[in-house]
């Protein structure tokens, strides 16, 4: 293993920045060139079908058998004509990457002939093996018969990987009984949802309005490792992160990464898989270096959510093909590195009409601002109401290890808003009057001279809440950064058109059964909603010790581990929410229970399994033979009559190395141990908080006593490559 490190160092240092070539100096005139978007549909279909399919897409009318012939051959001449030979459904199944089975366009005749064939029933459906996939129970292993279904709001587009193309669909994934077994299925219909409840609530203010859509927007942080280091840690191959590595002596604490000159290799990595990225329709706009060294971000344009959950899935994975052209890896565990930040994946929510009007950006008049107030206090609420759903909605063995940690937010759900909506919205809270001057320009005097019209960014940002509002939009921040976002988004979309539904229905009820008059039922109902959950606003220091003690106080969660934050999927409260809304039914729910669940279980049981290979096989025999070496070299001391201080210092060093190597063969007997007995354990969840509690439990002490013997063992006999080499080296 040392000759292993000390070769991967030595090709690092002949890395060379690699050279990229762009198809043009501008990126529009490339941008989506591989995407079958409204322009390839509009050159390969006839007029009619092209607006029978953009009806479909905007509109979300069904897909008739005729027009799915007419899009499938249009696919096909389309895919084929850009050198593509195959095609598949490309899916996102419950095991949190991407799925894709690829099938060619040759086909023959009945007399023989080969010619390239595509029909609307292969556009529409295709049958992947779902017992192959986790189902939570919901399918056997001899129940095999599954169906992905295509979603036409999300574009077809190629992928290039080995000098060919493949045309690939995005698609839903759902049992043969039905029931979603991905992550897509249930984000469509929490998107439905939420314009369902948001449509009637605009028309209080602009009867124009008929149509709420949610955008999205993704910054996703990530590490980049040379590829040699990365295959010389089988600690950071099989599980994603170090599981021993002491702290360097230099780390983050000088600050000098965040924001600094991108390294050229880093730069050459980012152009190519950007350009890979502008060619598919990603709108990347922004690139820099993060915090941590060799941390790095990317973020795009905002999309309609949707289709920006699909664009991040496919992200990751051009991030992951290019940076093998450039000798890197990266590395979008959410915590590859103790001590030193870890990534995120920042989910920037709002919510935009048909009429240009974002519905978290306050306006320039007061009617606009109570529109703006309504959905934004809305949001609070359903924040406040279902906090411990958005804190299992991110939960994971991966992400456990950065809630609370460096530049990371707590596990406690909190929102900030900042000073001057803070200020807003006590001052509403208080006003127990509001008188409202009738007009076009109707004016809202609510204790303060008016709601300000510079709400826009008038406040500072708070990097330690989960929730933050930042101006125009809510930042989800606790998403981590190898997640699939639709998991998080179906959630908040799915709370806040349930809150939407009840202020219509507590606002209508006070006009028409009250005689209360419109502004002021709203206004009314809005100054009960900012009360009931003050106490989930929160302006401060999220990482402090403080902020635990007064949450608990205001008796908010602080639910560390992901087994016991998932239990909230069986809440009955929350079966209800996704049940009367259709978005998940209670077996849905209870299936993605058990995967999560298990899916926590498998992570911590190889981690455990390889920080036990490491430690007795590769960390142990190394100290044993340093050992060794200053055994020898003391009794040869002895021998030349040259016992002196040193000898002594020797030999305590060598006592210390004792202990931590009975300290780590110990713990990892007992951890084995400990795995063995919750591997018994029938019961999932009880399995589940075995491991956290009783397998996870040995991973620190194991570590500390490895990380102690990597500063007394030779540099030269070490056989994992260091904090400092895989942070560094570049």
């Amino acid at each position: 293993m040392a000759i292993l490190r000390f070769k991967a160092l030595e090709l690092v240092s002949q890395r060379k920045s690699g050279e990229v070539v762009l198809p043009s100096h501008k990126i529009s005139d490339y941008y989506g060139e591989n995407v079958f978007g409204f322009d390839a549909m509009r050159a390969t279909m006839s007029s009619e079908y092209f607006k029978r399919l953009v009806r479909t897409t905007e509109a979300g009318e069904k897909v008739d058998r005729n027009l799915a012939d007419a899009v499938a051959a249009a696919m096909k001449t389309w895919a084929i004509s850009k050198g593509a030979t195959h095609y598949t459904h490309w899916f996102q199944p419950l095991t949190g990457t991407t799925a894709e089975k690829h099938d060619s366009f040759f086909d023959l005749t009945s007399d023989g002939e080969a010619i390239e064939s595509f029909k609307g029933n292969a556009l529409v459906q295709q049958e992947p093996d779902a017992s192959s996939f986790p189902s939570g129970g919901i399918r056997n292993t001899f129940e095999a018969r599954g169906y992905s279904a295509w979603d036409p709001s999300s574009p077809a587009f190629l992928i290039e990987n080995a000098g060919t193309k493949t045309l690939c669909i995005p698609t839903i994934f759902v049992s043969y009984t039905g029931e979603a077994l991905d992550y897509k299925a249930p984000l469509l219909k929490s998107l439905k949802l939420l314009n369902d409840a948001a449509v009637p609530v605009c028309q209080y203010f602009d009867k124009d309005v008929t149509k709420v859509s949610t955008t999205l927007g993704i910054e996703q942080e990530y590490f980049l490792v040379d590829k040699a280091l990365y295959e010389a840690r089988p600690d950071l191959i099989v599980s994603g992160r170090t599981l021993f590595g002491h702290a360097p002596a230099k780390g983050q604490q000088l600050e000098d990464h965040y924001f600094g000159s991108i390294p050229s290799r880093v730069h050459a990595f980012m152009v190519d898989f950007e350009k890979s990225a502008w060619r598919l329709g990603i709108p990347l706009r922004t690139r820099h270096n993060e915090v941590a060294p060799n941390q790095f971000e990317c973020a795009p344009t905002f999309e309609d959510a949707n289709l920006a959950v699909d664009h991040n899935q496919l992200l990751m994975d051009i991030m992951d093909r290019v940076a093998e052209r450039h000798n890197f890896k990266v590395l979008l565990h959410e915590k590859p590195f103790k001590g030193v930040n870890g990534s995120g994946k920042h989910n920037n929510w709002a919510m935009s009409t048909n009429t240009g009007i974002n519905l978290l950006s306050p306006g320039k008049k007061p009617k606009e601002n109570l529109q703006f107030l309504t959905f934004f206090i809305n949001t609070i609420k359903a924040v406040y109401k279902y906090d411990d759903l958005l804190r299992a909605s991110i939960a994971s063995a991966s992400n456990d290890h950065r809630l609370g940690a460096n530049e990371a937010p707590p596990a406690i759900m909190s929102v900030f808003i900042g000073q001057q909506l803070t200020a807003v919205l006590d001052e509403f809270e208080r006003t127990s009057k509001v008188p409202i001057e009738k007009g076009d320009n109707m004016y809202l005097k609510l204790g303060i001279d008016r709601i300000p019209e510079v709400l826009r960014d008038n406040t500072d940002r708070n990097r330690t809440s989960p929730f933050a509002f930042t101006g125009n939009k809510f930042e989800f921040r606790a998403v981590g950064s190898s997640a699939n976002c639709s998991s998080s988004m179906t959630v908040l979309n799915t709370i806040v058109a349930d809150q939407l539904l009840e202020f219509r229905k507590t606002v209508d009820d006070l006009i028409e059964n009250q005689g209360v008059k419109k502004e002021v039922a709203v206004i009314q109902v809005l100054r009960e909603y900012v009360a009931e959950s003050k106490r989930i606003r929160f302006e401060g220091n999220g990482y402090s010790k403080e902020w635990e003690e007064e949450a608990e106080r205001r008796g908010l969660s602080n639910i560390k581990s992901t087994p016991l934050a998932l239990d909230v999927y069986e809440r009955e409260d929350v079966v209800e929410l996704f049940s009367k809304h259709g978005i998940l039914t209670s077996v849905e729910l209870k299936a993605r229970h058990e995967i999560l669940l298990e899916d926590y279980i498998k992570k911590i049981q190889i981690e455990s399994r390889v920080m036990g290979d490491l430690a007795v096989n590769h960390v142990i025999p190394t100290a044993v033979a340093y050992q060794n070496k200053l055994i020898q070299n003391i009794r040869g001391l002895k021998d030349l009559g040259l016992e002196d201080e040193f000898t002594q210092t020797t030999l305590e060093a060598i006592k210390k190395m004792s202990r931590h190597i009975t300290t780590i063969q110990k713990n990892v007997d007992a951890m084995i141990e400990a795995r063995k007995i919750a591997n018994k354990e029938e019961d999932v969840r009880e399995r589940a908080i075995m491991y956290r509690e009783q397998v996870f439990n040995y991973f620190d002490t194991i570590r500390y006593s490895v990380d102690k013997l990597e500063l007394m063992v030779d540099d030269e006999d070490w056989p994992l490559i260091k904090y400092r080499e895989l942070m560094f080296r570049r």
